[in-house]
């Protein structure tokens, strides 16, 4: 269907061109160039399978008939745009170029102007109009389409990434937990053991039926701690934290916190601890250890980002709530830029949105508006045993989250309203399958554009080929006007009326007077007929001192055999 309209409409444009320039009357055999654009029309269809064949020979026949250059316009567009390199697509609209000028040339005798130089003008006009201006337009189509798709599979590729950046720092988390599940209930499990031990041996001689039951608890709590290990293993390796900030017992209270804090303070940044409520060393240990990570990871970035910024932490616990709020200022202006080196693998927030989302508490990280950031996580002070249930798709809503205090954060800031910046497409759309995306009424639009640049054309089409036309000598209509008395030496002798001087030679001494006021007289061959046998009838045509025939006088004279020997004295 949209071969056809295509189709149809550069044949439109032809015939309107034909329409123009045959109106006029300029076009010396103006039903010949039908045939020439029903094979233009006809070839238009195989531009996208054969383009070097199908644009040279409709150059070719432009320089036959001018009504085939808006089908050629449109084929040259299309070669352009759909030429990926460079010099071959300039080889292509340049040869084409040079056909349609040598058989403008060639034809101009017989279906152009007329006169072989008018030929090469016309060709020269064509030229721009047929093949050089439709073909930058589709150079330039071209190159925006393919930057525009690149630009989209670079999106598309960094989006992945990220996604699998962001899946991987979940993974990490997860692993992390596992870790610290495994050294909690390893460590419970061992005291288990210990004490059934010490039970089977306190029971081996006072009541041997209890020892058996203590052997049991006691083999029943090594199986445990071997399949703990092996489901715990199916996470991947386990990350434990090691070395001061090794997670323990103590990890997530007050003094966990201090501590953290004060070290913060030794490495240079000014940080103030504001705690409401009382400790958390009664809490569950996956919520002490989610306020450690929050508020470690949350000075890490600081340290990292905006070490010269004053920051504040808060810790406010209730019967029911935990809440954590890191917030850091803008660091002065004076202040040096961190340095590049040891910046993280910024993924650290996504790792504690996963942990505290677990734990069925909520977790943001924004910018503030006065140059700042702000990293905030509430927790229920005592998760149920069962992990809370997230929506489907709740990590890929939040989008490409911060992870740290100062550039990261500015990534967040630079997000648009109302979506995540580099969000994936919908599975199913133009876009996810690899195929540009054009928005709505875009194509519309560049359709228009590309119709009304062929009415253009079509019109500069038809006024080069007037002005050639115009300009070329006309040919004789029919047979040249018989000499007559009132015309001028020129009209005469392109009447084809020439002196002769071997009629002038026989005329001389034998001819009448001639009439008054005459300046000089013609004597063409055409005009001496030979009457009679030794009689020559010979035409001489008088003319004034203006160049104006006055008279036209037929006599007859002795052949030149029938006289005296001119040689004789």
């Amino acid at each position: 269907m949209r071969a056809g309209a295509e189709t149809a409409w550069v044949l439109l444009a032809g015939l309107g061109v034909w329409l123009v320039v045959g109106y006029l009357g300029v076009l010396p055999r103006p039903y010949l160039q039908l045939p020439v654009l029903a094979v233009g029309a006809a070839l238009f269809p195989l531009r996208r399978r054969f383009p070097a064949a199908v644009l040279l020979v409709l150059a070719a026949l432009t320089g036959l008939a001018c009504c085939v250059g808006p089908v050629t316009a449109a084929t040259a567009y299309t070669v352009a745009r759909r030429t990926v390199r460079a010099r071959r697509r300039a080889r292509l609209l340049a040869a084409a170029a040079v056909l349609l000028v040598v058989c403008a040339t060639l034809a101009a005798p017989w279906l152009g102007p007329g006169p072989l130089p008018y030929g090469p003008a016309l060709g020269l006009v064509l030229t721009p109009t047929a093949v050089l201006v439709p073909g930058l337009v589709g150079t330039s189509y071209g190159q925006q389409r393919r930057l525009v798709r690149a630009l989209r599979e670079r999106g598309d590729a960094a989006e992945r990434a990220r996604r699998f950046a962001d899946s991987e720092a979940r993974i990490h988390e997860r692993s992390r937990i596992a870790a610290e599940m495994h050294d909690l209930v390893g460590h419970r499990l061992s005291l288990i053991s210990l004490h059934a031990g010490g039970l089977e041996l306190a029971l081996e001689h006072a009541d041997p039926e209890l020892r058996e039951e203590a052997v049991l608890v006691r083999r029943t709590t090594r199986d445990a701690m071997r399949e703990l290990r092996q489901a715990l293993g199916v996470l991947g390796p386990l990350g434990r934290d090691t070395g001061p900030e090794a997670l323990t017992d103590a990890t997530g209270t007050r003094a966990d916190i201090e501590a953290l804090v004060a070290r913060s303070r030794d490495g240079g940044v000014a940080v103030r601890l504001d705690w409401t409520g009382p400790d958390l060393d009664s809490r569950p240990a996956g919520v002490r250890r989610a306020v450690h990570r929050v508020v470690r990871e949350a000075l890490t970035n600081v340290h990292r980002y905006a070490s010269a910024a004053h920051v504040a932490v808060s810790v406010a616990h209730d019967e029911e709530t935990v809440r954590v709020t890191v917030r850091n200022g803008a660091p002065p202006a004076s202040a040096a830029p961190a340095p590049a080196a040891g910046l993280g693998t910024g993924r650290g927030l996504t790792g504690l949105r996963e942990r505290i989302g677990l734990l069925g508490g909520t977790f943001d990280a924004a910018p503030l508006p006065s140059g700042g950031f702000r990293v905030e996580a509430a927790l229920p002070a005592e998760p149920g045993d069962a992990p809370a249930a997230r929506p489907a798709g709740a990590d890929e809503d939040r989008g490409a989250s911060p992870t740290g205090s100062g550039a990261e954060g500015r990534l967040h800031a630079a997000a648009p309203p109302g979506g995540v910046r580099g969000a994936a497409p919908p599975a199913g759309s133009p876009s996810a399958a690899g195929a540009p995306a054009a928005a709505p009424g875009r194509g519309t639009a560049q359709a228009l554009t590309l119709a009304l640049g062929m009415v253009g054309l079509s019109v500069l089409m038809a006024l080069g080929t007037l002005f050639v036309y115009a300009t070329a000598p006309h040919r004789p209509s029919g047979p040249p006007p018989l000499p007559r008395v009132g015309m001028t030496y020129g009209d005469l002798t392109g009447a084809g009326v020439l002196d002769n001087r071997a009629v002038r030679a026989a005329a001389t001494g034998r001819e009448p007077p001639r009439p008054p006021g005459t300046a000089g007289c013609v004597y063409p061959f055409n005009g001496a007929t030979e009457s009679r046998p030794g009689s020559l009838t010979i035409a001489r045509y008088c003319f004034d001192p203006a160049q104006r025939l006055i008279a036209i006088d037929r006599f007859t004279v002795p052949s030149v055999r029938d006289a005296t020997s001119w040689e004789t004295p």
